[in-house]
């Protein structure tokens, strides 16, 4: 490519850039949208690090490198951010639902409109996996094959179903301490692990371990949470996860390792919520930094475009894995994404792959995003441009976040 055609790419991408940054509103806190991009983003490189498929046979199962390389749970450390995305929500859902008060929207006709747009993209996943499911089966795949896959793409939803319950009890939480769900994820877990209790009592948790981050953005639009807060958080969250992972035999890891007896995540325990509490103080501390850097335009742009795409970028993320791999298999077991990951070779060529899932996921995203964005049409304004104010004391005022 010649230098003019370069110069002419930049000047292509900065020029855009800039229309998006004309397009938001000045009292926009960008910080809080930087933080949900950088959740959603987490999570599926995350996915994409640690999920393997490996060809066995004419079967397809999962396999993690943190089976064979437990030493690489650091990794689930920087990717598991799914408490930082509870706290932007919580942040997000509290003012919003305070603002739709204030102009007298009704509770139901607000809650309908933040479901609508959480749930919208999901029906395309639902229906596209629904038919792939159906063929493959009639094709004579093997089940087990089919299942792994079907799984795969439809583990993401959980989340939502526990999102939207909270969403939906925003009204109640708003002024809940964090402490109380907090309390509740730790007895229950002396119950079961400390007192021999019934295993099916960690499924409280599922609820109340992301009701601590959730209520922590409640507390943050009301103010509470001032950067010592944050240091607060980070400290004592990251020490109490440190003496559960080495003195109270909890996993090192904060995703699911496939093959070991306990999971952090399935269901939630107080490890991954004490964890969280670190993430949330560290999200908190980044505030500042990351309001002077989205003053960048093309920083800021990039950072709208997975905002205004988050839902079809953390749906189908798991289906761009699944179709590369399948792909794949026309040209054999290839390195990094049919072998076992077993290895640190493994993980060097995985990272090799991951362009070409951002790829297949770009492909996904060009044909579903229009699910997200309800139609698309012209007359439909973009949330990333509504405008929301920074709730740290001393910040600057702004317009109202919706």
């Amino acid at each position: 490519m010649t230098d003019i055609g370069v110069r002419g790419i930049r000047q292509g991408v900065r020029r855009g850039a800039d229309r998006i940054a004309t397009a938001t509103e000045p009292g926009r806190d960008r910080a809080v949208d930087a933080l949900r991009a950088a959740a959603v983003l987490g999570v599926v490189l995350g996915h994409w690090l640690v999920t393997a498929l490996v060809s066995d046979g004419p079967a397809l199962r999962t396999a993690s490198p943190l089976q064979h390389m437990p030493w690489l749970a650091p990794v689930s450390w920087m990717f598991q951010t799914l408490a930082v995305f509870f706290l932007v929500g919580g942040h997000v859902a509290t003012r919003g639902h305070a603002s739709a008060r204030a102009r007298g929207v009704p509770y139901h006709q607000w809650l309908t409109a933040r479901l609508s747009r959480l749930f919208r993209p999901v029906a395309a996943v639902l229906g596209l996996w629904t038919v792939a499911a159906l063929a493959l089966l009639l094709s004579g795949a093997e089940f087990g094959t089919v299942r792994t896959l079907v799984k795969l793409a439809l583990a993401p939803m959980w989340f939502l179903v526990v999102f939207a319950g909270l969403t939906a009890a925003t009204p109640l939480l708003t002024r809940l301490n964090p402490l109380w769900p907090l309390a509740v994820v730790l007895h229950v877990d002396l119950l079961r692990f400390g007192l021999g209790g019934p295993a099916w009592l960690g499924w409280v948790n599922v609820a109340a371990a992301w009701m601590v981050p959730y209520t922590l953005g409640a507390a943050w639009t009301r103010g509470e949470l001032e950067r010592r807060a944050g240091w607060v958080l980070l400290g004592a969250g990251a020490a109490a996860t440190a003496a559960l992972v080495a003195w109270a035999g909890y996993p090192a890891s904060m995703v699911g390792v496939p093959g070991e007896g306990m999971s952090n995540l399935d269901p939630p325990t107080l490890a991954v919520v004490t964890f969280g509490l670190a993430q949330c103080g560290l999200a908190l501390l980044l505030r500042e930094r990351l309001r002077r850097a989205m003053r960048r335009p093309v920083a800021w742009a990039v950072v709208a475009l997975v905002n205004l795409s988050a839902m079809t970028v953390f749906l189908w993320h798991q289906t761009a894995l699944m179709a590369t791999t399948a792909t794949g298999l026309l040209a054999g077991r290839l390195p990094g994404l049919h072998t076992v990951p077993d290895g640190l070779g493994w993980v060097g060529v995985r990272l090799l792959w991951l362009p070409v899932f951002a790829l297949a996921l770009a492909v996904c995203w060009a044909a579903f995003r229009s699910f997200e964005r309800g139609g698309g049409g012209r007359g439909r304004r973009s949330r990333v441009v509504r405008a929301h104010r920074p709730s740290d004391r001393g910040a600057p005022a702004g317009a109202r976040h919706v």
